[in-house]
């Protein structure tokens, strides 16, 4: 049997931009990335905190050290500037394998710093 467990988490990190205009994803700071374990083209949920909205996209590398969040495409109707968001990232992995597996989870600072 498999299941569905948390893998990468970033827990409330500040929405820096909001660009309707881009074809879609959710641009990240590649240091973030690294730290959470996210990898260009992953899906991923977000979780706006601010606004109670939940949706799903892709992760696509932001400069690193940037500290960038911005929702790009239709996401960008969901989220403001300043919000604070969660992104999760998941893995399916056998039942027993998921009993002992530890998700990379990040907590940025107020200037979306990796702080994990």
């Amino acid at each position: 049997m498999q299941i569905e467990v948390v893998k990468s988490k970033i827990h409330r990190v500040t929405v820096t931009g909001a660009d309707l205009n881009y074809i879609g994803s959710i641009t990240i700071d590649e240091n973030l990335m690294d730290a959470a374990n996210i990898i260009e083209g992953e899906k991923v949920q977000i979780v706006n905190i601010n606004n109670g909205e939940r949706l799903e996209t892709y992760a696509i590398k932001g400069n690193r050290g940037s500290g960038d969040i911005t929702l790009n495409g239709p996401a960008a109707r969901k989220v403001q500037r300043g919000d604070i968001i969660i992104i999760i990232s998941y893995a399916i992995l056998d039942f027993e394998e998921a009993k002992s597996f530890k998700p990379s989870l990040v907590f940025p600072n107020e200037t979306n710093n990796s702080l994990s």
